[in-house]
């Protein structure tokens, strides 16, 4: 699969140059002329560390989480500083960790947030299952939080036990969440997990949606190299089966596919932080993605909060795009959402998406990854499925790497891809 992909990647960006992450970034980010941007905030403090989770985290204790929330407000204030005015965006989200374990402080980073940006589409934020709880609901929907995603992972005992998790109290979540509505209610599900079956991973789609979900998220187990993570990974031919098994079982309920692997059970349920074509993100660990530049924070709180604290930004890693490397990354996260209207692209980069990838779009719907409907094209489960495989693939050639170095290593000399 290696050669393949890589053979890929090379022949879309007509280039067998590496994509290489180097120290260097602007100190004044170029956001100005990026539209549709969105915005992403960090919190990496968690109560206890999950073995299979591989994302910035480190345990919580309060003098640090206070510290690193003082330096996460001046990260926001002086790039927000750098733009006149207000800048219009499409959505906040933060992410961890555990952002409920900063409930206190959230209202305060979202005021800041407001000072200098004008959020047009809701605000997002991951909860524990253990933080579904009515006074924590209440002072998120305070703060101006509008949509929350929960990690639940299995509502089964026996995986919550493999994955090192306490069994969920549905009831009293169920409670929790009808005490506090909120415009979108998304659960995160994985599959792919050992021995997991489809009729197993339906019962946890059902269970969400009927307590309280209108949105699951049934994402596949990865199991990254620098975790503690034993889970032994299934087979493709199973992974292909649970992936068709439980997109069909989706469709002929009647629930909307948002995207690869989201499913919503109404027409506005919302919830991501991927599918956007540029964004800033604070904190440690947080990317940002501009037009012609993708950059990373470090992973350290302590070089994070130092940094600030010197007036720097706490970018780790910068890549520069060309432009081809720019297109295929534009268009691998647009097909995310199983869906591109070729008009995107030609707004975003100025040039027809047929002049630059028109014989590989033939190409896709030949192969029946894609099917073309009144100019719009959509992914068929056979492509959805081999977008799962590369992504996967991609994650641990690429993000595997550069996040178990920079987990070591808080401002690397060098990472190339």
């Amino acid at each position: 699969m290696s050669i393949i992909t890589d053979l890929t990647r090379d022949w879309l960006t007509r280039s067998l140059r590496p994509f290489t992450f180097t120290p260097s970034y602007d100190e004044v980010l170029p956001y100005g002329d990026c539209d549709n941007l969105g915005l992403y905030i960090h919190i990496p403090f968690c109560r206890s560390i999950c073995s299979f989770c591989p994302y910035c985290k480190t345990v919580y204790r309060k003098e640090t989480c206070d510290r690193y929330i003082d330096a996460l407000l001046e990260e926001i204030r002086n790039v927000g500083n750098t733009y006149q005015g207000r800048k219009k965006v499409t959505s906040l989200y933060f992410g961890g960790g555990t952002p409920a374990l900063a409930h206190a402080r959230l209202k305060e980073i979202i005021d800041e947030v407001n000072r200098h940006f004008i959020i047009t589409d809701g605000i997002g934020l991951e909860l524990h299952p253990d933080d579904v709880r009515e006074p924590v609901l209440k002072e998120l929907k305070e703060a101006g939080v509008t949509r929350i995603s929960i990690g639940i992972q299995s509502f089964h005992d026996k995986y919550q036990d493999i994955l090192g998790r306490r069994t969920v109290d549905i009831k009293a979540m169920k409670e929790a969440l009808e005490a506090v509505p909120f415009e979108t209610v998304s659960m995160d599900l994985i599959f792919a997990l050992p021995s997991q079956t489809l009729y197993e991973l339906e019962e946890d789609v059902e269970t969400a949606f009927g307590h309280g979900a209108n949105h699951v998220a049934v994402y596949p187990f990865i199991d990254f190299t620098f975790t503690d993570s034993k889970l032994k990974a299934m087979s493709k031919q199973e992974k292909h089966a649970l992936l068709d098994g439980i997109t069909n079982y989706c469709l002929a309920k009647g629930y909307q596919r948002t995207s690869i692997w989201t499913f919503a059970k109404e027409k506005n349920a919302v919830y991501s932080s991927m599918t956007r074509e540029s964004f800033l993100g604070f904190g440690c660990s947080a990317a940002t993605l501009l037009r012609d530049q993708f950059k990373i924070n470090t992973f350290s709180v302590d070089e994070y909060c130092k940094r600030i604290a010197e007036g720097k930004l706490p970018t780790s890693l910068t890549i520069r795009f060309t432009r081809r490397q720019r297109m295929v990354y534009w268009l691998f996260w647009t097909l995310y959402s199983t869906h591109l209207d070729p008009q995107d692209f030609q707004r975003f980069f100025g040039v027809s998406l047929d002049q630059m990838y028109g014989a590989e779009f033939i190409l896709a719907q030949l192969l029946g990854f894609l099917k073309k409907e009144q100019g719009i094209y959509h992914m068929t489960l056979r492509g959805a499925f081999y977008y799962h495989y590369y992504e996967n693939y991609y994650t641990l050639a690429y993000i595997d790497k550069m996040w178990g170095i920079m987990r070591l290593e808080a401002f690397p000399e060098r990472i190339e891809l």
